[in-house]
């Protein structure tokens, strides 16, 4: 099982910003590379960064990959058709939160337990709290993009965490693209499962909030 001590910054209030830029910089990038899947072996580039502050969760990705699309632009669409980075948090190895945002920050969010069917959706309004800025470069073959997030602390009323600091927590991330040319499923703790699942939280990571 993998595991990342994930550090502290100062509160940043704009990810589109230079401050945000610098204090992301030094922190070290996790790989999202394990293909869990052989007949899905496309491998694109796909890196992390996370921080937390008093106030929320800080991800930068970086992808690059033969192929990029966007097509779904509203809270909760079905993001994972297209270019799409995930994470998924849980703070009590039962239920969890899963973040998935397409290229362009489009967000679906829910929390549960691992039955699909019964996992509730977040809000548009809540999600709406949730920070993205996005930088895409187009190529005809290959194109490259960065996602920045802000998750507010406040999206995990749930759980009644006020704080992030000490936390020993579970969580994987991912790079897909179910309706891309080239499909894909990589996570960055691996998953022992027969079939695509990223609803799994018997293969999350460890992750301290240190």
């Amino acid at each position: 099982m993998k595991k990342i001590k994930i550090g502290y910054i100062s509160p940043v209030n704009d990810i589109a910003n230079q401050q945000f830029d610098a204090a992301m910089r030094d922190i070290k990038p996790n790989l999202i590379d394990i293909v869990n899947w052989k007949e899905y072996d496309y491998v694109p580039e796909a890196v992390f960064k996370i921080a937390y502050t008093d106030d929320a969760i800080l991800l930068r990705y970086a992808v690059k990959e033969k192929y990029i699309r966007a097509n779904y632009l509203f809270p909760n669409d079905p993001v994972y058709k297209d270019s799409c980075v995930e994470f998924f948090i849980s703070f009590d190895g039962k239920k969890y939160y899963n973040f998935e945002f397409n290229c362009i920050g489009t967000t679906l969010a829910s929390y549960g337990n691992s039955n699909k069917e019964t996992r509730m959706r977040l809000s548009a309004a809540l999600i709406d709290t949730i920070q993205t800025n996005s930088k895409i470069q187009c190529q005809r073959l290959n194109s490259s993009w960065e996602l920045s997030v802000k998750i507010p602390i406040n999206i995990f009323n749930e759980t009644g965490i006020k704080s992030l600091k000490g936390i020993e927590a579970t969580a994987n991330f991912y790079k897909c693209g179910d309706d891309l040319p080239l499909p894909h499923f990589l996570s960055w703790n691996e998953i022992n499962h027969p079939s695509p699942n990223f609803h799994l939280p018997a293969f999350f990571g460890e992750i301290v909030f240190d």
